[in-house]
Order: structure tokens, then sequence, then C-alpha cells
């Protein structure tokens, strides 16, 4: 083994120790991770859903339009309980809280007229004591919520027994509830709390906590307190681990037993939402009376009464990613204990899973560093492939959960830094040289040679190109007064900050021939809207320019300012590897590059310092652009129509410019057609692009001296004189 290896090894088994604690603590992301294998694993096999004597009593939309809105009266409420409980219903279980007075109660409500005798309102019906009394010596489960305020703690209705060590302090903590109306508490037949996933932040209901604790009492859930109520029982027999307080692991509710997590809480397994589970309210309270199919559904069923009615804010969601109401959820649950359909997580699979975690990682570590990576990979692929496939087969045959994404993104993670480091150190050779070529090709040209052994041969495709030449002004006249180390030190600052916006615009630099930079866009690869980003890269250029002039970056002095002219023109090339078989360069000709080059070169002439084809032009047209005329381009038989860019979009929507355009478009037309007012037309425009910027006086100003690149004779004609 070498120095090298045995320090991949010490680093890998470093990660996979690390990796190793890091599961052990059990962060939220891991937490996080898991509940979403599991989710998934749910969708591939939910629950099938068969006929159970468990019902969803809805507070629907029609119910609320038939009724009223919500709160209904508890007369009402309390008709529902006496027409469920003589279709034989086997326990009512409300979803509601009944922690406030019922309002609507005509004692209440004469209560508040000003100028009524009290002793009137003592003789008035008042709904509660009608609601308490419809759910004395019935099956009538009601609902209570946790508080944030106060210490009230509901009474418990069932007894509790133990085996095994005291469980009481393994569920999540009661500090308070809301308090039930008093009646209504003491006659109900059971209580049972409504959270169905209380301290936990994540939408998703996967497990429902069946019993709550305040450190000396349990409190059961309303699903669970409405089985026990439904079979006439009168004691939960709660089963404790034998040798360790705290920790719950099954729970006996009359004639059934039901697996939980350690900390009481059954973990759903729902079938998608069927309208079979639901009866609306309206049906069981129809004047009439309920239709047979209605009443035999209720009949010895356990049922639930809550709402799905979006406005009542009851929507939860489900492993399945269905959005239900929540009271489904406790009828799911129950539904799930009378199959005898269970998801269980044991107490030992967060042991199994760090083990797994810790093995496979050495495992890793010591294939990465001393075989190939093509076959750690395969080993890689081998250990992701038995971890799922034993984890869904656990899932689908017993029910089991356990959880295969923290061992393979440990695995994966170990793998990668074990890889790395192989590449980092090992292969640094190979780096090196990649990085010598990187200073003689550019990085999109090396990373087309790399992937593409096509690319290393003469010959180039035609494409359809955007070319941009960039040119400084008065160069020659600059570089007399420099020395050379100055004027290499001008260029390397110049170009330098003028080709980063080429890159940026995702441009390829061809070439930089002493003060020019070529470039264009369209190749190697497809570039959308490759017009837009070109003259977005001259526009950037512009205001580097200004910058670096502002700040005298060039040491020349606030007198001394340095231009540059940008010509600009999409059109078809020729571009791929040009030159000998030997050495050879990427690059683009033909006719496109000509005029792009062409074009830069009439800035000058124009006075103005970014000018675009009208094929250009045509792409963006969203930006601040203005007619330049048509010019003459040396080895060009017609002339060619020029805009100059004055700037981008934001300009082009500003009022300014657009006071402009008309301006000059009436004096394009003047120029056209020899019109006298061409003068007092200039001195408009002169006057008017003060507003936009001040780039443009020396384009009006040479304006009235090539008024014939205006005019619609051709190139060669009678040439007219100027206004």
């Amino acid at each position: 083994m070498t120095r090298v290896q045995q320090i991949g090894v010490v680093i890998g088994l470093a990660i996979v120790a690390l990796l190793t604690m890091l599961r052990a603590g059990d962060p939220g992301i891991f937490k996080l991770i898991r509940g979403v294998t599991f989710d998934e694993y749910q969708r591939l096999v939910p629950r099938a859903f068969a006929p159970m004597p468990v019902r969803v009593i809805d507070i629907d939309e029609a119910s609320l339009r038939e009724f009223g809105q919500w709160p209904w009266p508890r007369d009402r409420l309390a008709l529902l309980v006496d027409r469920l409980s003589e279709m034989g219903a086997a326990a009512i279980a409300f979803d509601v809280l009944f922690s406030e007075p019922d309002r609507l109660s005509p004692r209440n409500v004469v209560r508040e007229v000003a100028g009524i005798d009290p002793s009137l309102a003592e003789k008035l019906p008042d709904n509660d004591e009608i609601f308490a009394r419809s759910i004395a010596e019935k099956p009538v489960v009601l609902g209570f919520g946790l508080s944030n305020e106060g210490n009230y703690r509901p009474p418990v209705k069932a007894g509790f027994a133990f085996t095994g060590e005291s469980p009481v302090s393994a569920p999540p903590h009661l500090g308070a509830s809301t308090p039930l109306r008093p009646q209504l508490e003491a006659n109900a037949a059971g209580l049972g709390h409504i959270s169905l996933n209380p301290g936990n932040p994540s939408p998703v209901v996967r497990a429902v906590p069946l019993f709550l604790t305040d450190g000396t009492q349990l409190y059961p859930n309303l699903a669970v307190e409405a089985l026990r109520v439904a079979q006439g029982a009168s004691t939960y027999v709660l089963a404790g681990a034998p040798d360790r307080a705290g920790i719950m692991t099954t729970a006996k509710i009359g004639d059934f037993i039901v697996p939980l997590t350690a900390a009481g809480e059954l973990w759903l397994y729902v079938t998608p939402d069927r309208a079979e589970r639901y009866i609306s309210v309206r049906q069981v309270l129809a004047p009439e009376g309920a239709f047979p199919e209605v009443a035999a559904a209720i009949a010895g069923s356990i049922v639930f009464v809550g709402t799905s009615a979006a406005g009542l804010q009851d929507i939860r969601v489900t492993a399945l990613g269905e959005n239900v109401p929540g009271v489904s959820l406790h009828a799911q649950a129950v539904e799930q204990i009378l199959s005898g359909q269970f998801l269980s997580r044991p107490d030992w699979a967060d042991g199994l899973e760090i083990l797994v975690i810790a093995v496979l990682g050495c495992l890793l570590v010591v294939v990465t560093t001393f075989v190939s990576p093509a076959v750690a990979l395969v080993c890689g692929l081998l250990i992701t492939a038995m971890a799922l496939v034993a984890s869904w087969l656990a899932f689908l045959y017993a029910g089991l959960l356990f959880d295969p994404l923290a061992p393979i993104i440990s695995g994966s993670i170990t793998h990668f830094a074990a890889t790395s480091f192989k590449i980092l150190v090992i292969d640094r050779e190979r780096r090196e040289v990649r990085r010598a070529f990187g200073h003689y090709l550019s990085p999109s040209l090396l990373h087309r040679i790399e992937h593409n052994r096509d690319a290393l041969r003469l010959g180039g495709d035609d494409r359809e190109l955007t070319m941009m030449f960039v040119d400084v002004r008065n160069f020659t006249e600059m570089s007399e007064r420099l020395a050379p180390t100055e004027v290499v030190a001008f260029l390397n600052t110049l170009l330098d900050a003028l080709s980063r916006h080429v890159v940026a615009n995702e441009g390829t630099l061809d070439k930089f021939i002493g003060d020019s930079i070529m470039a264009f866009w369209n190749a190697p690869v497809d570039v959308a809207d490759h017009e837009t980003k070109a003259v977005r890269t001259a526009l950037a250029m512009r205001e580097t320019l200004a910058e670096l002039n502002a700040g005298d970056a060039f040491g020349f002095g606030p007198d001394q300012q340095v231009n540059i002219g940008i010509g600009i023109h999409t059109g078809l090339a020729c571009v791929g590897n040009m030159g000998a078989k030997t050495r050879f360069n990427y690059s683009a000709v033909g006719d496109a590059v000509n005029v792009a080059a062409r074009i830069e070169s009439c800035c000058k002439e124009v006075g103005f310092d970014i000018l675009i084809s009208d094929s250009t032009a045509r792409s963006v047209q969203a930006m601040a652009v203005i007619e330049a005329g048509a010019l003459p381009l040396k080895g060009k038989s017609s002339r060619t129509q020029i805009l100059a860019v004055v700037g981008d979009e934001r300009v082009a929507a500003s009022e300014e410019f657009a006071a402009l355009e008309v301006v000059h478009r009436q004096l394009t037309e003047a120029l056209q057609s020899h019109s006298r007012n061409s003068r007092k037309l200039i001195s408009a425009a002169k006057l008017t692009a003060v507003q936009v910027t001040g780039a443009l006086a020396e384009f009006y100003q040479r304006i009235s001296g090539r008024t014939d690149h205006f005019r619609q004779a051709p190139e060669g004609g009678e040439k007219s004189a100027a206004d």
C-alpha cells in the first residue's frame, strides 16, 4: 500500500465515522428523507380500500348551503345524534370542538338584546342543554384540542393497564387543552384529542399519536376512543418495553391489538380518498328521513362527524399526496385497525441502518482506493440496488419500514469523497496537463475537444453566427506616445475587462488582433437569442469602458479618454478548425465576418460607438436602436443598412427615447426627400438626444455631412448635395 493510498483510506474512514455519527444523531434532513421515502412506498402500493363499518358524516358544501354557515345551532347537532343513534351507529365521534357556548341558542340570543327582562331568557330553551341531553346515554365521543394557554385537562373516561415498564412518559406531551362545555363533557361516553400531528412541522400526516401524556395521565385520541366506545370496552391495555420505561410497543383496545411506535404513534397506511367513505349530513337530516341505503351504511358503524368544506380549514395532506379532510384520517386510522394492515418501524431499525452505513462505508473506501473507478462505481450501484430492494421487500411483504436512502446517501458521499481524493491526488499529473493546455485553448474549445474526438480535424460547418468586432479608436496615435511596455499594460487592462463580457454572455472569443477583439455567438454550441446576447455584450462593454475612464484605470489622466468602436452583424459563416493539420485555430470565416468588420470601421464615420446591421436589428427590436443610414461597405455591391444601439429595453421604454424616435424618424424622412427642413430637424434631434445620452451629439453632428446614406438612390447613383 502506497503512502497516498494509506492517506486515502484514513480520510475515507474518517468520513465514514462522521457520517455514522451524523446518522446516529438523526438530524431533521434524515427524518425528512425517510418520511418522503415511506410516502413513495405507499404511493406505489397504497392500502386497498375495502368496505368497513366506518363512515364520515360530512359537513360538506351541500350541507352548508342547505343549513347555513358553520357553526350550526347545537339543537341541530342534537337532532343529528338522535338520527344516527336511531340508525344504529356503534359510536358517534365529533371531530369538532365545543369549547364555547352556543351563540345561536335562544337563551343566549335574548340575553344580548338590550331591555329584555333577564328572567325571560331563563325560560327559553338552551341549545347546549338540548345537545347534552341528546348525547347522554349514547355512544358519543367528543373531541378536544391542544392549547398553549391555561392548564385545563379533560377527564379520562377509560382506565389504563400496563404490561412491562411504564410507558406513561412515551407519548407527546399535553400541556393544556381546550375546555369543553361542562354538561357536554359530563354526558359524553368518551373524550379524545383531535390533533393529528402535534409538534410536527411537516404538512404530511404520516403517523398519528394515539395517546398524549401530561407526565402522569394518558389521554386517548378521537379514533381509538371511538373504537373503545363502540366495543363497550372500559380499559386500554398498553405494553411497554420489558426493561426500559418510557417506551410503547402495542395497545390493546377491546379485541384489537395495535402496534405502536416508541412514542405511541400509529403509522398510517392510507387508501386513496373514496366517496364511499362519506355520507353528507344533508342526507342524514333529510326532512323525509334518510334513504334506506344511508341507514344501512350507518347501522353498526363507527361514524365520525367532521367537515370537508374548504372554508372550515380542516384539510390535511396524506402520504399519497392527497388533500383530504382531517376527519377522514381519524376514520382511516380505525379502518386500518379493523383491517389489521399495519406499518411498523421496529425499535432496532435505527441501529440496523447505522450499522449498514458503517460497514458499507468501510467497504466502499477499500474498493474505491484499491480498484479502478469503474469497478468501484459498479460496486456502489450494486449496494444501492440491494438497499432499495431489501427495503422495498420488507415494506411489501411485512409492512416494515426501513430507510434505504440514509445508507445510500452516506455511501454515495463516501464514494464521492474517496473518488475525489483519488482524482485530486493520484491523478494530479493529468490535471496539470489539462491546466497547461488551458492556457492555449479557450475553455469552450477545450471542452469540445475533450468530448468530441472528431473535433481535432480540419474543416468547418455553415452556421448562422452573430459576429462582433471591437476596435480601439486612435490606437496608433496613442501607441506613439507610449513605451512598448505601457502599450502592453494598456491593452491587457482594456481587453481583459471587455472580453469578460463575451464569456459572460455565452459568446466565443475568437482572437485578439492587436487592439481588436473578434468574437462570435452560436458556435461551437447553439446559443438561444444570440443576437440579443451580442448586443447586451456591446452595451456592457460601453459601461465598463466608461467606468475605466472615470477611474483613470489606464493612467492617462482625466483629459485622455479611451474610445472604442463595435460592429455587429448576423449572417451565415463557416466555423471550424482552420489552418494546417499540425496546427490550427477554431475560427469563423465568410461574408458575415467581413461585414461585421466593415461595420465596426464605420463607427468613426458615423460618430457612434455601437453599430449593428439590419439582420441583427430584426432580432433586438425591443432595444433602443435608431437608423444610421445605408452605408457602402468595402467589397459589397450594394449599401448595407446600419443602426445605432442607444441602449437596452429600459432605455427603449423611456419617454425621452420615444420623443427622440419621433424626431429621428422625421429627420430620416426629410433626408430621404431632400427636404429643406433637414437642418432644423438635425438641431431638434440634437436637443432631444441630450435627454437620452450625450453619446449621440457627435452622431447628429456628422449626419449633416452624410445625407447620402439616407437617400433611396443606390450606391454609385447620383449623389445629392447636403441640404
